[in-house]
């Protein structure tokens, strides 16, 4: 049953009685191309378990299904279950789970490691994103698709307006790039932005070797807070670790970072320094 497309879908939506609803971010793709590209990419075989976040009436779930040893698909709308239980009644290798995916643990789900592949409601992208990572899921790649300023976001670098909090969790956790666009005019309903599928590749550990991850993403945090401060005031008048003006000047001195410079100038290695420099005088 081919339902990734504009009639199909609509077809499918009417029969159900099912009227999309925007506080889920429910946007379908109906355009087999960019789904086939979305599995292409995601490098999966018969060996593989994915997971699959927010299934909708299941175009996806269908692909995935067809390269995959088993699915599980995880929709938060108990609304979608007849449709589901339709579009992938031939499929013996998935198996749907209703629950929202910022509370269920994925790894009670599944044994060993997966992948998770999804066409993620944009307005959760980056809380379901992060779970994944800072929770230590046993997620070894993650492919989905977020809307094209996020996924710019994920990768950039230091130094724009792009750089910051998100793209540092990220490429502490992971290698990430961007795949390709995506235009509105494949989803029903068509949505106002432009996106783009990433690719996440899980690390088996982070790049730089920071003494405390905690007290480093609290440095992080502060660094962004307000983006117009130096990096000398953010961490000094930082609410949530209370350190001292001088403890912050002497860290800057014997890192080698001008205190006049903001967060979204300083790299990943630069902040482990800080973050390590910070850390050890703060606990001394």
């Amino acid at each position: 049953m081919d339902i990734a497309k504009p009639d199909k879908t609509k077809e499918l939506l009417d029969k159900h009685n099912l009227e999309l609803k925007k506080s889920l971010g429910q946007n379908f793709l109906v355009d087999n191309k960019i789904l086939d590209k979305i599995v292409a990419q995601s490098n999966l075989s018969a060996d593989d378990t994915v997971i699959e976040i927010g299934p909708g009436i299941g175009a996806l779930t269908q692909k995935l299904a067809e390269v995959a040893g088993d699915v599980v698909a995880v929709e938060v709308d108990q609304r979608l279950e007849e449709v589901l239980d339709e579009t992938l009644a031939e499929y013996d290798n998935v198996e749907v789970v209703f629950g929202d995916a910022l509370e269920v643990d994925f790894d009670e789900l599944v044994d060993g490691k997966y992948k998770i592949v999804a066409n993620l409601p944009y307005y959760i992208t980056t809380p379901i994103v992060m779970r994944l990572l800072e929770e230590q899921f046993n997620v070894e790649q993650i492919v989905f698709m977020v809307q094209r300023e996020v996924a710019e976001r994920m990768v950039a670098s230091p130094g724009g307006k792009d750089y910051g909090i998100l793209s540092i969790g990220i490429q502490f956790h992971t290698t990430a790039e961007i795949l390709f666009d995506v235009p509105p005019t494949v989803f029903i309903p068509q949505p106002k932005v432009h996106s783009a599928v990433v690719s996440l590749n899980v690390l088996d550990e982070p790049p730089i070797d920071v003494l405390s991850e905690e007290f480093f993403f609290k440095i992080v945090n502060a660094g962004f807070q307000q983006r117009r401060k130096t990096i000398r005031n953010s961490l000094s008048k930082a609410a949530n670790i209370n350190l001292s003006r001088d403890l912050v000047d002497q860290a800057l001195e014997e890192v080698d970072i001008d205190s006049r410079r903001r967060a979204e100038k300083l790299g990943l290695e630069q902040f482990c320094s800080l973050s390590n420099k910070l850390f050890e005088l703060f606990n001394n």
